[in-house]
């Protein structure tokens, strides 16, 4: 039996492994995130230690989902190359997630936390998907 995405091209099935690991990355981030803030005694949304909390949330994602990445999303095996654009995409990605933060929190005050984190998460993640495309190619 074929599985529904082996009649899509390899671009678009490598797209679809990255949004499988992309959501599963955005659950473990956000509940990273959600278990810093309790353990930070729920700090005010937008005061230092929430951002703390999310910069947590974001490095103990970033580990597996290197991994993952390499094995899974694009069939490679981990090395100084892919590694060093993984760190660039997430160093971009990372910029990109902490300026959206204050401004998801600013349009949407009255939404979870959780579902702040979703949205911005969601964001970053479709515009490292591109940048990663230049550094994860099979040998």
């Amino acid at each position: 039996m074929k599985l529904p995405t082996s009649y899509l091209s390899e671009k678009i099935r490598s797209a679809v492994r990255f949004a499988v690991v992309g959501t599963t990355g955005m659950f473990v981030q956000t509940w990273c995130f959600m278990a810093a803030l309790y353990c930070l005694s729920q700090p005010e949304k937008g005061t230092v230690m929430y951002y703390v909390a999310f910069g947590i949330g974001y490095v103990l994602e970033m580990i597996p989902n290197y991994f993952f990445m390499n094995w899974y999303t694009f069939g490679t095996k981990p090395d100084k190359k892919n590694a060093s654009g993984f760190l660039l995409a997430r160093a971009i990605n990372v910029v990109i997630q902490f300026c959206l933060l204050p401004l998801a929190l600013a349009c949407f005050s009255t939404w979870k936390d959780d579902y702040i984190s979703f949205l911005v998460i969601f964001i970053g993640g479709c515009i490292n998907y591109f940048i990663c495309l230049l550094f994860f190619k099979k040998n």
